[in-house]
Order: structure tokens, then sequence, then C-alpha cells
């Protein structure tokens, strides 16, 4: 093995000016309620951290790196494209990355989809779906349609618009007060392990959702609605959450009824992450949406990008309208952005990684399932849900009242806080939050490794997330 001593001596000059700042106060407005650690370096699924140490990433970020850190690949088709061209405004020229990353979208969508629309990231990607859905009919001649419909335990984005699109009430509760509530209206998740009833089928609990919709179609006025919104798979706000089997369907019968669009939310759960390209290409029993957002996986992390995807009803009413997309920012469709994504995904394609992503999912769930729902694990009897596929999983805890937060001295914080510190502490980095289920039960981790992770980064992954929770159990639990 060679060692390039150039690129060792630059690692070491990065660590060592990291090591200089992380002794300084942090002057940035950091976004969590204590000082993250100063990262250095990445390699795969490793990240050297100021301090010395050396952490596995067993989420990739926030379900972001989907091929892992360091890619030289991409590395170079970066620099390549930043020697070539390293900005162009995509109101004046479009670029050559850019049309060829959306020939390749489209090409790989068997159909669904007819044109893109790029952005700079997953809340600009349904910031742009929600000012899509509305042209469309603006431009059809239906200007009454100013309804949105989404659900409850959602999360959407962090602009003002998409906040009120979505139903994630720590997020939204600073703001609530200049939040939209005659425009944006929820019906309750799909979420069948907390909330179909005993007496129901798998079919009877869909009815029921499909119902709701139906009714809070008739409620606005079915003439008056823009579209309903939907995760595929619900992210962060309840820790990777599947639609039970027909979901997609009845709801998108619903809309199709009522003359609505049928938008899906993939900025999490897509272009990978659930084994398949597409969520829905798992979950969606043969249908597809209208519009749909995606963003994290489809550059990996190597560059800032996301992306709406238009199906041939909405392309067709934009073009026979004013025939632009009236929407726009400054870093739009940027060359580099679009560069390492569209790197990205040959990666993906090309190394077969999505089948890689299936096989070593089904290995994470059983060595989950394994070690935390055995007999003999102090943490069974917490262990409220164990779910997800491909490279997305959510660990869901269901903490007894009495036990919790508030009533257990033991306890500083919430079991959803203390486990993402715990396993900080341990060397992986996970997201673990709390009141998944409604608000205030349920706490819930997330793992989300790269497609291209081996069976040993999965067992690495899975022994440093068991020892933390079961250490936590016994801390403060027992």
């Amino acid at each position: 093995m060679t060692i390039d001593i150039d690129e060792v001596k630059k690692v070491e000059a990065a660590k060592a000016r990291a090591a200089a700042a992380a002794k300084r106060p942090s002057v940035i407005l950091h976004r969590t309620p204590f000082v993250p650690p100063v990262a250095v370096a990445a390699e795969g699924i490793h990240v050297e951290l100021a301090d010395g140490r050396r952490v596995i990433d067993g989420v990739g970020g926030a379900a972001v790196a989907a091929i892992g850190m360091g890619n030289k690949r991409v590395i170079k088709a970066i620099k390549d494209q930043a020697e070539k061209m390293s900005y162009i405004y995509n109101a004046q020229c479009s670029n050559e990355p850019a049309e060829e990353l959306a020939h390749l979208l489209i090409e790989q969508s068997k159909g669904a989809f007819s044109l893109v629309g790029f952005v700079s990231g997953g809340s600009e990607a349904m910031e742009g779906v929600i000012k899509l859905a509305r042209q469309y009919f603006y431009e059809t001649n239906e200007p009454k349609r100013t309804n949105f419909i989404a659900r409850k335990l959602s999360f959407h984005g962090n602009t003002i618009g998409t906040l009120e699109l979505s139903y994630h009430m720590t997020r939204r509760t600073p703001y609530e007060a200049i939040l939209d509530h005659e425009h944006f209206h929820h019906i309750s998740p799909a979420y069948a392990k907390r909330y179909q009833k005993s007496n129901e089928t798998e079919d009877d609990y869909v009815k029921r959702l499909a119902q709701e919709l139906d009714d809070k179609f008739k409620e606005l006025g079915p003439d008056t609605v823009i579209a309903f919104v939907a995760e595929t798979v619900v992210g962060a706000t309840a820790g990777v959450v599947p639609p039970p089997k027909g979901y997609l369907k009845a709801m998108k019968r619903v809309c199709e009824r009522h003359g609505a669009l049928f938008i899906l939310d993939e900025v999490m759960s897509g272009m990978g992450r659930m084994g398949t390209l597409h969520g829905w290409e798992t979950y969606g029993d043969g249908v597809s949406p209208d519009i749909q957002a995606i963003a994290k996986g489809l550059g990996g992390g190597y560059g800032s990008i996301g992306a709406v995807l238009v199906n041939k009803r909405v392309a067709d009413g934009i073009k026979q309208g004013s025939g632009w997309w009236q929407h726009g920012h400054t870093y739009q469709a940027h060359p580099i952005a679009c560069a390492a994504a569209l790197e990205v995904q040959k990666v993906i394609i090309e190394e077969n990684l999505l089948q890689n992503c299936r096989e070593t999912g089904r290995y994470l769930k059983e060595l989950l399932i394994q070690k935390l729902q055995s007999p003999n694990s102090p943490a069974a009897p917490y262990v409220f849900d164990v779910r997800g596929n491909g490279g997305f999983w959510g660990i869901e805890f269901d903490i007894p009242p009495e036990q919790d937060f508030g009533r257990n001295m033991k306890m500083r914080k919430r079991f959803g806080a203390l486990l993402q510190a715990k396993t900080m502490e341990k060397g992986l980095i996970c997201i673990a939050m709390d009141g998944g289920a409604d608000g205030v039960r349920g706490s819930h981790a997330i793992l989300a490794p790269p497609y291209n992770i081996t069976s040993e980064g999965v067992e690495n992954i899975v022994d440093l997330f068991v020892d933390s929770v079961e250490e936590l159990v016994k801390e403060v639990l027992l």
C-alpha cells in the first residue's frame, strides 16, 4: 500500500487547526442545546474528532451519507467540475452535470416522472413542492384550490412554509403564532403499531384512514384542496415508520377522486435509503406520486442538493400554462453539487449498492432483534418496536410513566436524549429523540448506515448501539 505523504500532511494540518480551534469558545449559532464536538476528517463510516477520538457514524449524519465519506470517484468529480466551471446562475444558463443528472433521474423513474427541478436541500425541495403544486392549479384555471392536507407526527422541513405542512410540535412551537392555520390541515398518522385498533385488521385500519382523508376533503370543499402530502416513511418525528400495506394506494385514490395531487416527501427515505431507489417502490403497492421531493441520498453528503420530481400530469399543466417553474434560488442546480450527486448515483448503480443495502439491512435487523429483544437483555422490556428496511431503521422504546423523566430521579432528561449522549460517549453517532408516538410517549433511535456498509460494519454499529442501550437501561431504569 502506497502512502501519499502530502495527503497525510494535509490531514495532520487540518487536525492541528481543528484542535486549536476547539480550544476557543465557539461563536457559531448552533442548532443544539450543547456545543457539538468538532469533526476534522472522515473516511467511510469513521469520523475523526478534534479531541482525538475516532467514532462510527451509524446514521450517516441524518440519513445522508449514502456511500460513506471519502469516496475517491466523487471527490475527483467535484475537483474536475470546480476546475471546469465552479458556478453558473441557472436563470441565465443551465449546465452539463445538471442536465445529465436530470436525465438519469427521469430514466431511473421508469416512467413515473417527466421533469426535474433542482434545489439545495430537503427543506428547499419541499418548499418548492408546495409552490409548484399551487402553481399547477393556478396554471390550469383552478384558483380556488388553496388547501393542503398533511399528517400529524410528520416533518417536511424547517422553513416557515414547510413547518406549516409539518406537525412536529417541538419544532413548530416557537413559531406557532405566525404559522398559517387556514391553508394547512392535518389528519391522523399512518402508525399501525400505535394507532391500529385491537379489533381492526390492517385493511380495516387503512380504510379508516382513507375515510378520514375523504372526510377532510369534504369538510374543506373538495375543489379547494391542492394536495395530500405524506412522507413515504416517517423519518425523524416518529423514527422510521413505514405505512401499512395498501395505505399509499388508498390515499392516492382519494386524491384522484377529488382531482387533487398526491405528493410524497422522500427527502429522508428516498434515493435508495429503503433498499429501492424510491420508497414508494417498496411501500407504494404499484402507485407513484404526482410530485416527489428528494434530497439527502441524492448527493450523499458530497454536495448540498435536493430535487423536485414531477409526473406527466403536472409537467403538462405547467407547459400548457406559463411554461416555466415560477420559483428559484441563487444556488439552484449548482454545477459542483450536481456533479457530486451525479457521481454518487453512478457509484450506487455501478456497484450494485441497493442490493447490498437490502442484504445488510436484513442482517442489521436480525442482530438488533436478537440482541435487544432476547430474554437476557435488560433492555427487552422497554423495546417497543424494531422497524425499517434497507438502510433505514428505527428502534422505539416505551418507558412506563412511573419510570420516565419527571418521576424518575435518575433520569436527568428523557430516554432518547440520554441515549444519544450515551452512544456518542461509546463511540457511535446516532439520532435519538423523544415523544414520537404523540408528542409525549415513546423514545426512538435511528440507524442509517451507508448502502456500501459491510457485515463487519453492521456488527460494529449494532454492538456499540446495544451496549449503549443496555448500559443506559441499567443506569436509569433498573
